[in-house]
Parts: C-alpha cells; sequence; structure tokens
C-alpha cells in the first residue's frame, strides 16, 4: 500500500465505509470486539455499524470511498478532560506577558499535535475560550472538538493567581490567562455568569492550591462554602456542572458535598472521598503524566525550581489514589494537564494507567467514561450509528497491546467528523459514484 497523509471533505452527499475490520466498542460500559466489521458514515455521523456489509449508496450523485482495512482494529476517538490548550509556556506567569495573538498562533500547532495524536475531543480546564473552539469547529484551525471552561475563577492567592508575591497589580483577567481572580459571593457569581455568557460548556474553580500557581500551598482550602454554592448554583441554572481542582482529601470532599461533579487530580483522596464519589455518581480525572514530565522536564521547560518542587510525591499518589478509585468502581476519565513543551507526551498517559488499571478500563477512560462526564453519551466515545464519526484505526489491539497506543505510528488512520484527517499505509480500493 501506498503510503500518504491526506485531509479529505466529507458532508452529506458523500459516504465513507470502513469494511473489514476489528472494531471495538464500548457501550453502556461493556468492551466488545466485533470481527469483520464494517462501519458506514455519512456526513459527520456513524450510519451502520454491523457485521454484514451495509448496501451501496442509494442518493444520486452520491460519492462512496471503500477502504478495506485488512483487519485492522477500530476504536472511537480519543477523549481528553482535563487540558489547557493555550498553555503554551510552563510558566503561567510569564505567559500573562506574551500577547494574545502569539498564544492563539501557538495554540493552534498545540491543537493539531492533539488531533494527530488521536484525540478527537478535549475539555479545555481553563484558558481556552469561545473563539478558539469555533474557529476549531467551523474548520479554520485543526484540532480535536473542544468543550472549554473559559477561565478558571480563583480566589484571591488561589491556584489562578499568577502574581508573585511583590506585585500589587491588579491581577489579570486578559483572554489567554487561565485564571480569574473573584472574591465573595457577588463578585464569584457575576464571574460564573460571565463565562456562561461567553459560552463555557461547564465552569471551573481552583478548591485547592496547586503545583504552578507562586503564592499558595497544595494544601489549601480556596473559596468559602458559600462561595462555592453560588457557582454551583449558576451553573446548575445554565444546565451544567463545576469541575473543581482539588487535591487532598479534605478539599475533595468538601467541594463533592457542595455539588461539584468533577474532581480535577485528587491525588490525596482517601476512602471517604472514593465513598462520596460513588455516592453523587461524580467522576474523578486524574492527571499522571503531567507530575511525571514536570520531574523530567519542567526546568527546561521554563517552570520555576520551586513550583517544580511541589510536585514531590504527585506521581505516586496520585497512582495510589487510581488504584483505590478503581478498586471501587469510581468513574473515572482520562486527563492529561500538561503545560508548554511537555504536551507532546499527552499519550504517555496511557502507560501510567496502565500499571494501576486494566487496558479495558484504561480504554473506557478515554471514551466512553468522557462522554459520561461531558454529556455526550451516544455522541463521541464510541463506534455506534448517529454517534459522531470519530474514528481510530490503529494497528494493534489496545486491549492486549495497551503500550502501543503510547505510540503515535501505531495510528493508521484518524477519522474526526467523516473527515480523514490523518491516512498511513491506507488507499481507497473502490471509489464510485452514486446511482
Amino acid at each position: 500500500m501506498a503510503t500518504s497523509s491526506s485531509s479529505s471533505s466529507s458532508n452529506a452527499s458523500s459516504t465513507l465505509h470502513l469494511a473489514n475490520c476489528n472494531a471495538i466498542t464500548m457501550q453502556k460500559g461493556v468492551v466488545e470486539v466485533t470481527p469483520a466489521c464494517h462501519l458506514l458514515i455519512r456526513g459527520k455521523r456513524i450510519l451502520y455499524v454491523g457485521s454484514s456489509a451495509p448496501p451501496p449508496p442509494s442518493q444520486v450523485g452520491e460519492r462512496h470511498m471503500l477502504l478495506d482495512l485488512g483487519g485492522a482494529y477500530v476504536i472511537p476517538g480519543f477523549c481528553d478532560a482535563h487540558v489547557h490548550v493555550t498553555a503554551v509556556s510552563a510558566n503561567l506567569h510569564d505567559m500573562l506577558l506574551l500577547p494574545p495573538s502569539l498564544v492563539t498562533a501557538r495554540a493552534t500547532k498545540v491543537l493539531e499535535a492533539m488531533l494527530m495524536r488521536g484525540f478527537t475531543t478535549v475539555r479545555d480546564a481553563g484558558g481556552c475560550d469561545w473563539g478558539l473552539a469555533k474557529a476549531v469547529e467551523e474548520g479554520s484551525i485543526r484540532g480535536p472538538r473542544i468543550l472549554f471552561s473559559g477561565a478558571a475563577l480563583s480566589q484571591t492567592g488561589g491556584h489562578g493567581d499568577m502574581r508573585q508575591r511583590g506585585e500589587d497589580r491588579v491581577p489579570s483577567c486578559c483572554p489567554i490567562s487561565l485564571g480569574r481572580v473573584c472574591d465573595g459571593v457577588d463578585q464569584v457569581r457575576q464571574a460564573a455568569r460571565e463565562e456562561l455568557r461567553k459560552g463555557a460548556y461547564q465552569i471551573k474553580i481552583m478548591a485547592s492550591g496547586g503545583v504552578s500557581s507562586p503564592t499558595d500551598k497544595l494544601t489549601n482550602l480556596q473559596f468559602s462554602a458559600e462561595e462555592i454554592k453560588a457557582v454551583v448554583e449558576e451553573a446548575e441554572h445554565a444546565g451544567t456542572y463545576v469541575c473543581a481542582h482539588a487535591y487532598t482529601a479534605n478539599a475533595v470532599k468538601r467541594v463533592l458535598e457542595l455539588g461539584v461533579r468533577s474532581i480535577e487530580h485528587g491525588n490525596y483522596l482517601d476512602e471517604e472521598c472514593v465513598d462520596l464519589l460513588k455516592k453523587t455518581d461524580s467522576f474523578l480525572v486524574p492527571t499522571l503524566v503531567t507530575y511525571d514530565r514536570i520531574k523530567r522536564d519542567g526546568e527546561l521547560s521554563g517552570m520555576p525550581s520551586d513550583q517544580i518542587a511541589k510536585v514531590s510525591d504527585l506521581l505516586s499518589k496520585g497512582m495510589e489514589a487510581l488504584a483505590l478509585a478503581d478498586k471501587k468502581g469510581v468513574n473515572i476519565c482520562f486527563g492529561s494537564d500538561l503545560l508548554g513543551p511537555m504536551h507532546k507526551h499527552q499519550l504517555d498517559e496511557f502507560a501510567l494507567r496502565g500499571q494501576v488499571q486494566t487496558p479495558e478500563g484504561v480504554l473506557r477512560s478515554a471514551t466512553s467514561m468522557c462522554a459520561r462526564l461531558f454529556r455526550m453519551e451516544g455522541e463521541v466515545g464510541v463506534l455506534a450509528e448517529g454517534a459522531y464519526a470519530d474514528i481510530l484505526v490503529v494497528r494493534n489491539n489496545p486491549l492486549s497491546h495497551l503500550l502501543s497506543l503510547c505510540d503515535p505510528s501505531n495510528i493508521i488512520m484518524i477519522v474526526k467528523e467523516g473527515i480523514i484527517v490523518k491516512s498511513l499505509e491506507m488507499s481507497a480500493l473502490q471509489t464510485t459514484g452514486g446511482k
């Protein structure tokens, strides 16, 4: 077969038929492999999935492309529930000095690279705005579908306040800031409403200290209960939910009891936290790879040494937390949380998860479980009729070769919304016009 890289347009008058593949489906939490499977795509959606060959196109003038995949494995496009596509530097304080035009230009590279790694839907947990998400949606920028939070809400001196101790200027709320500072119920409520007005798919709050913020400790509790309740109320009124950056058990329990639906990181959670996650049917989004890479590459990536020191035992504690949550059947989603030049290690999260979870569990976390969190069940993270045609064709069965997911060359083809955005060693065997 010829080796090529292609971009193919798709619309309502064209179909793509992927034949002779091993399809890995994950409907209702059950992972199954369907051999000799056929997938028929029309426009942006999957029209048919099954063992029998679908009928040829019947629309007059419909363009039909048939690809025999030769037994390759087909899985849904990956989802990442915790990215920062505008974090083009690992030094978030200095990044505020960059002009938004430069940040946007660099973010386009981050987005395209994510798509080429097989991520077709991502949830941005702070920084991305409506304009960047819209640019991807309309095709001006190549990248995954973005469910953006806008600017994450932070108290003064919290994880979203990037001022150094000697700075007294007003905290920035510029478009490239990953966070916005707000204090008191009225300010917090207004900030949540403002982010929702600007199209935020969900609201993000900083409920504990963090690594990349210069003046707080990981153990800090942030925002009052009244402030958090106000954000949750505003999100619920708008038909969405709140996700919370939280490291410690106290922070995790506190926000879950106040109505937060998604816990970001959760490295120091305990059994009580896990029980509460189960009771509330909430979600945990570990982000293990970022701690691994900060230890290895943080200094070279421009992260200040005092922030690198905060990582200390976060990877080992995060692995313990993941094991505990997985054992108890918590809803676990895939997340990476990488910054600057470390974005390229996004796929390494699969290897870290695989030290704790089964291949089925890891794959589910990056597909169907994220779909549940995103409230997009039946649309992403699944190979099913009516779902978006976000599809990866891979050489190896990830259920028996999980580490193959860490290798981008293992991905033969990437299809996003019916458009082939990457194609290696694959050529059309038959292209016909409709009857």
